[in-house]
């Protein structure tokens, strides 16, 4: 038996099933690279799930996390407060978009900081309905999954959700959903639904994560400052996927031009330590009564430090830059790869930075989802040294999230295995077939 089955086995007796893993037992890791409990090397392009911007163990932060470690670990920002945190609230509001004043509050993950966000947004307005999208993914508490845009495994089984919030399609040209058509039904919901003056705040993600990487369309965000300007609704940038240099700017909104009310942040922000903040409008951050926002653990000071440390590694290596450099090598390879005769299986391929994407169909006509197909390129891809995750509220995308850090060298071999495992995959199906 291998150290990795052992751990399997122990795993399945101690560990609650609801908590989806892969079969990768991690042993050690540095910048791009992976090493499990049985010695083989992985590339990484998951970053944990787009947290590990700077590779794993990036100097700079374990640095400031070992100097913060030696002052104190922990002292609950409510109890005994410190400059870490309010050096990072003033960085943040400086770097979020827009021209007005600001203020921010640290939690400890991305569901945290949406559920604060809407609670900011209905003690500012005193309305309480909430619009999301279709495809959205904005955390597994109550009011993210009420949120949420896919049901599967997100809401399935957990039973009633939050009232009044509501649902409005997410513009997706790869499947014939315009802007106009998702501003046509925005504009229905108005009128059949719920009138706008009771709702408090829209959420959307710039780019979406869980529902397939796909990019907003840059006049719609604009159409929806608008409404939400007209209506006075808080509007919410979910940056927790796309947020720290990612998809080429600090924030992904900034691609669009568009401010949002209140930006949600976590993943890459710490690097790898549990971090998440909420940064907008001061009026609409300090609407929340005294101690009616925070948490026991919320700005924890070793995750501050490494996120303080986040922010010069980014300005100081040029992640934005190097984000969009990694980016368009990897979305020439996959285009070059989906030109040609035989992998009519990819009906596209789409990104922003390093945030890339290519979705898996049983044919380009239909463009029906091939979530198998899916499934059997990312297990080729491990099983030849590549983490890549699949995504899509069809089951049918693959996402490809490397570390800012990581050598080209290195991403041309991953794209290498990436290529392979295509091959092999889709070689598979037709033996099948």
């Amino acid at each position: 038996m291998t150290k990795s089955s052992e751990l399997k086995s122990r795993r399945d007796a101690a560990v609650a099933k609801g908590v989806a893993t892969r079969a990768i037992y991690a042993e050690r890791a540095e910048n791009a690279e992976l090493w499990d409990a049985d010695g083989r090397r992985f590339i990484d392009f998951a970053a944990g799930i787009a947290v590990n911007n700077a590779g794993h163990r990036h100097p700079r932060l374990m640095e400031a996390v070992a100097a913060q470690a030696e002052a104190f670990t922990h002292t609950c920002f409510h109890v005994a407060p410190f400059e870490g945190y309010v050096r990072l609230a003033e960085r943040l509001n400086a770097a979020t978009p827009g021209d007005f004043g600001k203020k921010t509050m640290l939690a400890t993950t991305g569901a945290e900081a949406v559920e604060n966000a809407v609670k900011m947004a209905r003690a500012y307005t005193g309305r309480s309905g909430v619009i999301a999208f279709s495809g959205a993914f904005h955390g597994r508490t109550l009011m993210g999954m009420a949120l949420c845009g896919k049901v599967a495994p997100y809401k399935k089984g957990f039973g009633a959700m939050p009232p009044e919030v509501f649902h409005a399609p997410f513009p997706n040209a790869f499947h014939g959903v315009t802007p106009e058509q998702s501003l046509a039904e925005l504009d229905r919901l108005f009128k059949s639904s719920v009138d706008p003056e009771r709702i408090a705040a829209m959420i959307i993600e710039p780019v979406q994560g869980e529902g397939g990487f796909n990019i907003a369309d840059y006049d719609f965000l604009h159409a929806l400052r608008r409404i939400a300007t007209e209506h006075g609704i808080v509007l919410i940038a979910d940056e927790v996927q796309a947020g720290m240099a990612r998809t080429g700017k600090l924030f992904a909104f900034e691609h669009a031009g568009v401010a949002a009310d209140l930006v949600t942040m976590a993943k890459g922000l710490a690097g790898g330590f549990p971090l998440s903040a909420v940064t907008g409008r001061a009026e609409i951050v300090d609407a929340a009564p005294i101690g009616g926002i925070g948490g026991t653990y919320a700005g924890n000071p070793l995750a501050v430090a490494a996120a303080n440390a986040m922010l010069d590694v980014i300005e100081e290596e040029g992640l934005c830059a190097r984000a969009t450099e990694i980016g368009d090598r990897i979305l020439a390879r996959l285009i070059a790869i989906a030109s040609r005769q035989g992998m009519e299986a990819i009906g596209d391929v789409r990104g922003l930075g390093a945030m890339i994407a290519f979705e898996l169909v049983t044919d380009r006509q239909s463009r029906a989802p091939d979530a198998a197909l899916t499934l059997s390129i990312v297990a080729e891809a491990e099983a030849r040294g590549l983490i890549i995750l699949p995504c899509g509220t069809r089951g049918n995308v693959v996402r490809l999230l490397p570390p800012l850090t990581t050598p080209m060298e290195q991403v041309d071999e991953a794209l290498d295995i990436l290529e392979g495992a295509l091959e092999a995959a889709v070689a598979k199906t037709a033996t099948a077939a």
